[in-house]
């Protein structure tokens, strides 16, 4: 059974937390200040401290430094009524697990108690990774019913050579989807080879996939294996194969039912042991109608048909996937970033990615790179067609919403947004920006330096 101690000079607060973990099945500890609370860390061992961060005589920040020095694997969740950019990034600094502002919603903090404990629970970054397999399938991400459903055909078809057309917007992880059916399958020793038929101009086209023999043609000084061939044994891949010409789909139609080919130059027929996995962006129903895309070819790569939802239709694994890219550019860039500000995921959730996943991806790389502290706040991030601002316009018309909102991080946004815009109206200048915000400069000055401006 997990231990958690509960910190909180505020009677009402502690009993209520220490109801709900304790009917949660939790054994829980209560201190009525930090000073408290450091006596007792000094004599007892908790899985997880649940701290306000603003008490007399000793701050939750303090309660924190105590927690990690008697033991670095203890979670650290810092609750306050209190919550700023300032406070947060010093919680997040000092090891905490999450900064939560009160008032907070019961089910969200009951996620981020067990998600706490869950690491707890691991020891370095291998056992890290393993507690977020639950949101894994290879190297697909997201535990949405949609992603689910997705996981399950995966599953069931990879096993089998069965033709499979996956269909989606760009951007949604089509060629993920394909390389996770090979790595579940028999073939997952043998090549994967992607043909990208947009990107292969039509007078060469022919000569990647089936090869050639020397002297076919102007330029062919030496034999050449093609793609097909490249792949034996193993998948191929075709992404936005709707993009192929008529007289390539003609030539692609034979080698899918007779698995045979032929080199440009020669005459011996060549068989190939291949599966073919084939993506599109388009309707390839409605371009068969058009007379565009052959309607036999069709039948033979749409035998089950994988649709990917759009990430709009998957804000569930938002902040999931957020989280994994914001790790990955942290590294590459040797950045310190802990995780995304409540406000900046607000912003990406009212976001709907016409790129989807791929969109999501460059849009925290731009972040990562342009944030100074360890946090990402919503002014580094960089959404096209978008403004940001109606979600705070939304907010100013007191949108409250049925979970509450987090009124020191708004405000500290806003406050934010007005300085950064009397800077760019005075072109720099503190004093006149101070003007127009009707502050001394000496306090412009020191409320630059507050939000990190």
């Amino acid at each position: 059974m997990a231990s958690i101690l509960i910190v909180d000079d505020e009677k009402s607060m502690r009993e209520f937390l220490e109801i709900l973990l304790a009917n949660e099945g939790f054994e829980v500890s209560s201190a009525v200040n930090g000073e408290e609370a450091c006596g007792i860390l000094d004599k007892t061992r908790f899985d997880l401290v649940i701290t306000d961060i603003r008490m007399d005589t000793v701050s939750g920040i303090e309660v924190l430094r105590k927690a990690k020095e008697v033991d670095l694997n203890t979670e650290v969740i810092i609750i306050s009524a209190y919550a700023n950019a300032d406070t947060a990034v010093e919680a997040m600094e000092g090891g905490a697990y999450d900064f939560i502002p009160k008032p907070f919603d019961v089910d969200e903090f009951r996620i981020i108690v067990r998600e706490a404990l869950q690491k707890k629970t691991s020891s370095g970054f291998e056992q890290e990774e393993n507690a977020e397999e639950g949101f894994h399938f290879g190297c697909l991400m997201g535990d949405s019913p949609g992603m689910k459903v997705i996981y399950d055909l995966i599953k069931r078809v990879a096993k089998t050579n069965t033709n499979i057309l996956i269909s989606g917007e760009s951007g949604t992880g089509k060629e993920l989807v394909a390389k996770a059916i090979h790595t579940e399958s028999q073939r997952k020793d043998r090549p994967f080879v992607v043909i990208n038929c947009a990107g292969i101009p039509e007078s060469l086209i022919e000569g990647e996939l089936f090869g050639h023999r020397k002297g076919a043609f102007t330029g062919a000084t030496m034999d050449k294996v093609g793609l097909f061939e490249a792949a034996d044994k193993g998948t191929v891949f075709f992404d936005e194969i709707g993009e192929l010409t008529p007289a390539i789909q003609v030539k692609l139609l034979r080698v899918i039912q007779e698995r045979t080919f032929t080199r440009i130059g020669e005459t011996t027929e060549r068989s190939v042991d291949v599966r073919f996995i084939s993506a599109t962006n388009k309707n390839l129903e409605k371009e068969v109608i058009d007379g565009r895309f052959r309607e036999d070819l069709f039948f033979r790569l749409n035998v089950i048909n994988i649709p990917i939802p759009p990430l709009r239709e998957r804000k569930q694994d938002l902040a999931v996937l957020a989280q994994y890219f914001l790790k990955k550019y942290s590294a590459e860039f040797e950045k310190d970033i802990k995780k995304l500000s409540t406000f900046a995921l607000d912003i990406l959730s009212n976001y709907p990615f016409p790129g989807n996943v791929r969109e999501l991806e460059n849009i925290i790389e731009r972040s990562v790179a342009l944030e100074t502290s360890n946090i990402v706040l919503p002014q580094s991030l960089t959404l096209s067609n978008f403004k940001k601002t109606k979600v705070m316009e939304d907010r100013r018309r007191n949108d409250i919403g049925p979970n509450g909102i987090k009124l020191d991080e708004v405000m500290t946004e806003l406050e934010k947004e007005y300085m950064l815009k009397a800077m760019e109206l005075t072109q720099g200048s503190k004093q006149k920006a101070a003007e127009l915000l009707g502050l001394s400069e000496r306090s412009m000055r020191y409320r630059m330096e507050k939000l990190g401006l």
